[in-house]
């Protein structure tokens, strides 16, 4: 390791670095066309060296950062980045996690450099990239039914956009106007990230300021190697499920054994479910960017989010798995709900080793809605892609957190009058949901009824999760309440929905999501 510099000198250049994919991510939320990224800032920026390692990122999505980095070592394997080039891809079987999600990858040049001495990237959930349903979250067999794929581009060359490339991907796209703001706002961000890395170099120098990097990466993995060096050695198994993948009914167990020696740790995901039929299949990166979140939350001190917190941990994902799916399995799922239940699986193995410090499972699942149809005031398409919270784990010192976005994702809500401004819906009742009063010592937070009310014949896709196997309790603690989805027509009953489907509401129809409420926690005694 590299001898660490002035401690004053690396936190001043932490905070300079981490600023720059926080600039990013507000050029990008203020400059986007959609909802999705404008309102629930669903999309993450970050900051590499020039050996693709990840040195900063924003206070963005969990699920996106820690698996960008495959994206980055996509678009450096496919092409040599020059100045004002920017490679976009978001195959899941090239870099990417599901289609939805496109990244924007560029390199950063200082003055007489023929190399990139750093790289930037981006990533957007897009509202919609084709396939067979709006929303592009559809209910899928396979990934060709998801959307286009697009394996690493040069979308920009020397700083020319390729109108051709972009016209042959939003002719492939149901709101191509909202598409194509989108993708521009993520190579404007990418410029803002450029100049100010540029602004650092210039002013402190690029050794100053790669040293610096370097150091970033080290304390990290020292930090992280001091708190596994606090858990007890041994191994720690633990086991949770899928409801299901949306084609069949039966439960998909997601199994993890973690081994601790005191300076690193083994993850083994063996015995997994295969990968499935629908499209709750993760890859590769998704499980390491839950990894990475799980570990990371065990530190007690602000650490730097760099890639040296990997470098004391494996993982041994069988390929083939619900967490190292092979083409062409279906992926629109595997992003936000397997990555979830990753993030359960793992924390249910550590709370063995740490009881003190793991709350309950919060709700575990996204609650992924996607809305699309014609809209006949506006006289054009639409598409909306959200996801709803639920509740948080109760933990050893108290009571969770209610109507709150927990583990992976880390997007916003949706403000009412936005929604309805730009859609033809309304929201009849969004509010913290009832629970059943629970005996455990502290309770776990309680999940959302929302009501969505169709004023246009409306093409709907869910994909949400714990709505027949609950949120755990720890400690003795109660499991958390299930979700349930409902629909109520103008003619006839309302009717329970299964966790995972694609229906078409008629106008005046009204679907109601209730999602799940963490799980309680007992007593460490």
């Amino acid at each position: 390791m590299n001898k660490i510099p002035n401690p004053v000198e690396l936190e001043s250049f932490r905070q300079i670095l981490t600023s720059i994919p926080e600039e990013m991510g507000a050029v990008l939320r203020k400059t986007a066309f959609s909802a999705n990224i404008k309102e629930r800032r669903d999309y993450s920026c970050a900051l590499y060296d020039a050996s693709g390692d990840t040195i900063a990122m924003g206070d963005h999505m969990p699920v996106h950062l820690g698996a960008m980095p495959a994206s980055l070592a996509a678009a450096r394997a496919a092409f040599a980045i020059e100045p004002g080039d920017v490679v976009l891809l978001n195959d899941p079987f090239q870099g990417g996690t599901h289609l939805p999600d496109i990244t924007a990858v560029s390199g950063v040049f200082p003055a007489g450099q023929r190399r990139p001495r750093f790289f930037l990237a981006n990533r957007a959930h897009h509202a919609d990239v084709g396939g067979m349903s709006p929303g592009s979250m559809p209910m899928a067999r396979e990934i060709y039914q998801e959307g286009i794929r697009i394996p690493p581009v040069k979308i920009i060359r020397r700083g020319k956009l390729d109108r051709e490339l972009l016209g042959l991907l939003l002719a492939n796209v149901r709101t191509p106007v909202e598409r194509e703001g989108d993708l521009l706002a993520q190579f404007m961000s990418l410029e803002r990230g450029a100049a100010r890395l540029l602004e650092a170099v210039e002013r402190y120098g690029i050794a100053t300021v790669e040293r610096n990097a370097r150091a970033l990466l080290d304390y990290s993995e020292r930090m992280m190697r001091h708190a596994l060096a606090e858990l007890p050695r041994g191994s720690f198994r633990f086991e949770d499920v899928l409801d299901d993948d949306g084609i069949g009914d039966s439960p998909l167990p997601i199994r993890v054994r973690v081994t601790l020696d005191g300076r690193s740790a083994k993850v083994d995901f063996t015995g997994t479910a295969p990968q499935s039929p629908g499209s709750v299949n993760a890859n590769l990166p998704i499980t390491q960017a839950a990894t990475m979140y799980v570990f990371r939350c065990l530190l007690s001190e602000d650490v730097p989010f760099t890639a040296g917190l990997m470098r004391a941990i494996s993982i041994h994902a069988p390929a083939g798995t619900l967490v190292n799916a092979l083409p062409p399995a279906a992926m629109a799922a595997g992003n936000v709900e397997t990555s979830q239940r990753i993030t359960d699986t793992l924390l249910g193995a550590l709370a063995q080793a740490a009881p003190g410090q793991i709350p309950a499972a919060s709700s575990g699942t996204m609650n992924n809605v996607t809305f699309g149809g014609y809209d006949p005031v506006r006289r054009r398409p639409f598409a909306y892609y959200e996801t709803i919270a639920g509740g948080m784990g109760a933990h050893a010192s108290g009571d969770g957190l209610d109507a709150t976005h927990t583990h992976m994702t880390n997007s916003w809500n949706t403000p009412v009058e936005a929604f309805e401004h730009l859609y033809p819906m309304r929201i009849r009742a969004y509010r913290v949901r009832r629970a059943t009063p629970r005996s455990s010592r502290h309770s776990g937070g309680r999940g959302i009824e929302k009501q969505f009310e169709f004023l246009t014949p409306t093409s709907i896709t869910l994909l949400t999760d714990r709505r027949t196997h609950p949120p755990y309790g720890l400690r003795g603690g109660s499991p958390g309440q299930c979700g349930r989805n409902l629909l109520q027509s103008q003619q006839g009953p309302r009717r329970v929905l299964p966790g995972k489907c694609r229906l078409e509401a008629e106008a005046g129809a009204v679907l109601t999501i209730e999602t799940p409420h963490g799980g309680d926690f007992g007593s460490l005694s």
